[in-house]
Order: C-alpha cells, then sequence, then structure tokens
C-alpha cells in the first residue's frame, strides 16, 4: 500500500486542509503522523499519490503557515517507510 500524507504543526491547518479534499468531492482521511516524518501536530492528512498536484494547488489557493512537508509513505506487511517528497 502506497499513500501520501501532509504534515503540518497545527492541528487546525491539519483539519482545514482535509475539509478542502472534502468539499471538492475528493477523498483524504485524517491518520496520525508517522514518527518518520518528524515533529508536528501529530495528525496528518493522508490522500492518494495521484491526488499531489491537487493538493499542491491547494497550498496556492491557501498558504498554510504550519505546513511542514509531504511524504511518502509505504506499507509491505510490517516493514513502513517514510520518504520527504
Amino acid at each position: 500500500m502506497k499513500f501520501v500524507i501532509a504534515v503540518f504543526s497545527s492541528r487546525n491547518e491539519t483539519l482545514y486542509f482535509a475539509n478542502m479534499f472534502k468539499s471538492n468531492g475528493l477523498y483524504a482521511d485524517i491518520i496520525n503522523t508517522p514518527k518518520e516524518a518528524g515533529q508536528a501536530c501529530g495528525i496528518s492528512v493522508r490522500f492518494e499519490e495521484r491526488l499531489l498536484p491537487v493538493a499542491k494547488n491547494f497550498l496556492n489557493i491557501k498558504p498554510f503557515r504550519s505546513f511542514y512537508g509531504f511524504y511518502r509513505v509505504q506499507i509491505n506487511g510490517m516493514r513502513r517507510t517514510v520518504e520527504a517528497i
């Protein structure tokens, strides 16, 4: 399984970003931030990698001051890899 997360240092901005997906009819989920993604508010927005251009556009529409970065998460069985993109 592979997906992308958007990491923020503000819970409010994390929830607002997730709502931007949902208000545009796109699937996004709130998950716990993996420790490999660094210190943040503890929750992140999870979405399909094909929606990364849409997510980047959302950042252009509303500048999120607490945006920390995008990370690709890949889970293979018990192994999880997290990399900044």
